[in-house]
């Protein structure tokens, strides 16, 4: 079965390396980012859109599965880690998506030193992991205004609610 464009997209660190030195040849600047992405709704969309405008190229750091249980609970994620995956590199913002089974992407960010990470505004650039790295490579930290009202916990109450 032919590979598809968006599965090309997910990659192991060590592809994801190549990737970034690639695209740092070129004169590319790199934005980083991570997150759980169970339920993708617009609330995502906007902000992962919004952190492809800061750089070049988009790369989003996934939890794993058992990452996402041991931060929301035995009954998350809602949806397996292919699958989150696949949505992610699915959009035309994104240009790598790379798995991470730690709490914190903390040494995926030391790997990959991107040139601008981006958490949402509920952050404060002190509490976003990794800003200690990226400031003292001479990168930029920012924040992205979210959408009211979208959250995947919103989500989630709001089907259970009926």
């Amino acid at each position: 079965m032919q590979t598809l464009p968006s599965q090309e997209k997910i990659v192991t660190l060590p592809q994801l390396l190549a990737k970034v030195a690639e695209w740092r040849a070129q004169g590319q600047k790199v934005v980083f980012t991570n997150g759980c992405f169970d339920i993708v709704h617009v609330g995502h969309v906007d902000y992962l859109e919004r952190a492809r405008l800061l750089g070049d190229r988009l790369v989003v750091g996934l939890n794993t599965d058992q990452s996402v249980s041991r931060l929301k609970g035995p009954s998350r994620p809602l949806q397996d880690e292919m699958s989150r995956t696949r949505v992610m590199a699915s959009f035309w913002f994104t240009d790598a998506v790379v798995l991470f089974d730690q709490e914190t992407p903390y040494e995926l960010i030391k790997a990959v030193a991107p040139d601008v990470l981006v958490k949402g505004d509920d952050y404060s650039i002190e509490t976003i992991v990794g800003h200690d790295i990226v400031l003292a490579k001479g990168g930029a930290v920012k924040t992205i205004p979210l959408v009211k009202g979208y959250s995947t916990s919103q989500v989630v109450a709001k089907v259970l609610k009926g």
